[in-house]
């Protein structure tokens, strides 16, 4: 391993961000391997702790970077050989891919799912698979088959979710950019819950599929970094059209790394603490009300109101049963003793909806989009907390309450994320700060459809004044 000094850090490859090893691979001043081998090493000392990367596929990923070897390198490709972990409920061709569910615990697909294609086709590596609640559903990474993702920066944590095992891995070092989905909260949640990036893509940008679902709309796939600027790379990565996403598009090549790269401050923002949706716990306030006067100090102006998000709750239960029930309902009778109570809910009480319930929810989500788009005709962004809650007992299955206020189910304390799933805008969260307790908060920010590019380069510019993401992966705490 040649000698890359890191500000009297160590010369560890691990501890470099994402857009470096590039640089090295491309320069061929790091070989495919050596970044694997580091990896491998970084995975054995952290992973036992956090449990973030139950299945290991190096076999796999040499094979992959002989294939790459024998290319120029001449610097097309994006990803020059960088590793990349995929969650685990997301098929790729070889590897066992569980859902977190015992129903598929045994399950190798014969095929990759598309954006798992474009992060090879660009010249990424899969290395793992990374962690995630049984079929996604719920914002704590725990199941039966591999157990809980622990928070790194407290153990007895959640690590958020559902995307908790690739922003463990980033947050640790055990990867420098991660692929995750995102349907309710789960590229954000977790981004906000370790302090990493995470990015929640306009509908089409990032392709998906095949599934049993491919018309939905509420669920896109994303990246998870350290940095803006490296999930502007990864994302460049893993977009693009594909014919079997009916939404997918193609993007300019380069371009969400570039718009990344030029952060750009703008004009006029809103603010809002909760969407008029519920409770927000004090320390998340404290936090977001000092992200706040900083956007500000930025020469930013920024204005208490947001656009009338009501019949979230409703539209989004209802599209979320409706879309569990297709993806997931054949698995009902026969494996009801082995798939959780929350996924059997969601997937029972989609099978109850009526034709009106379903037209209602649509009705009202057609009516929250189109609030939004008028809000964003006065306000280039919103800017909310990415999470209500900093990260909380690994041991509670959900939130269940917050400031004195009790939810009705498993999902409600999401809502400040879903509400904006339902609109299909893109939305970032990037690190705002810890609490008393060092915990992490995330800022979220919301732009509108397709206005990705765009996004990237204000939430660059936030990052650079709050200066609070990490620069350097961390070691475990207690």
């Amino acid at each position: 391993m040649k000698n890359f000094e890191l500000d009297g850090s160590g010369n560890e490859i691990w501890r470099l961000d994402a857009i470096k090893v590039i640089k090295l691979l491309k320069s061929r001043e790091l070989g495919v391997n050596e970044v694997l081998t580091a990896l491998e090493d970084r995975i054995s000392a952290v992973n036992p702790i956090v449990n973030a990367l139950p299945t290991l596929c190096f076999e796999r990923a040499r094979d992959r970077a002989k294939e790459l070897e024998k290319n120029t390198n001449d610097g097309t490709s994006l990803l020059a050989g960088l590793p990349v972990p995929i969650k685990d409920s997301i098929p790729v061709e070889g590897v066992r891919t569980t859902y977190g569910s015992l129903v598929y615990k045994d399950y190798i697909p014969n095929f990759s799912d598309a954006v798992v294609k474009k992060i090879e086709n660009n010249g990424g590596i899969v290395f793992a698979k990374s962690n995630t609640p049984e079929f996604e559903a719920g914002a704590n990474t725990y199941n039966e088959v591999f157990g809980a993702t622990h928070n790194p920066w407290d153990l007895s944590r959640s690590a958020g979710g559902s995307s908790g095992g690739a922003a463990v891995a980033v947050a640790t070092g055990m990867a420098w950019a991660a692929q995750g989905t995102d349907f309710a909260c789960s590229l954000r949640n977790p981004a906000s819950f370790n302090n990493v990036v995470g990015l929640r893509p306009s509908i089409g940008v990032v392709p998906q599929g095949p599934n049993n679902v491919p018309f939905q709309t509420l669920s896109v796939s994303g990246p998870i970094a350290r940095s803006v600027v490296d999930c502007g790379l990864l994302l460049d990565g893993m977009s693009g059209f594909d014919p079997i996403d009916p939404f997918s598009f193609e993007a300019e090549f380069g371009s969400y790394l570039k718009a990344a790269q030029a952060p750009k401050k703008l004009g006029l923002i809103g603010f809002s603490m909760d969407l008029g949706l519920g409770p927000v716990d004090p320390d998340v306030k404290k936090i977001m009300l000092g992200s706040i006067e900083k956007i500000i100090k930025m020469g930013v102006d920024v204005v208490d109101k947001h656009p009338d998000m009501s019949g979230s709750h409703e539209a989004f239960r209802t599209l979320r049963a409706l879309q569990f029930a297709t993806a997931w309902g054949g698995l009902l009778p026969d494996h009801l003793d082995l798939v959780k109570p929350d996924v059997v809910w969601n997937i029972r009480e989609g099978y109850e909806l009526s034709s009106d319930s379903i037209r209602a929810a649509e009705e009202k989500r057609r009516k929250i989009r189109l609030r939004l788009l008028n809000f964003f005709t006065t306000f280039e962004a919103l800017v909310l907390p990415a999470s209500i809650v900093p990260p909380y007992p690994l041991n509670q299955r959900y939130v269940s309450s917050c400031d004195g206020v009790e939810f009705k189910n498993y999902l409600e304390w999401m809502a400040a994320s879903y509400a904006i799933s339902l609109t299909g805008c893109p939305s970032i969260s990037i690190p705002a700060g810890f609490t008393e307790t060092g915990l992490p908060v995330g800022l979220q920010i919301v732009m509108p459809p397709k206005s990705d590019a765009k996004l990237l380069s204000f939430a660059a510019a936030v990052e650079a004044e709050f200066d609070l993401g990490l620069k350097r992966p961390i070691e475990p705490l207690e």
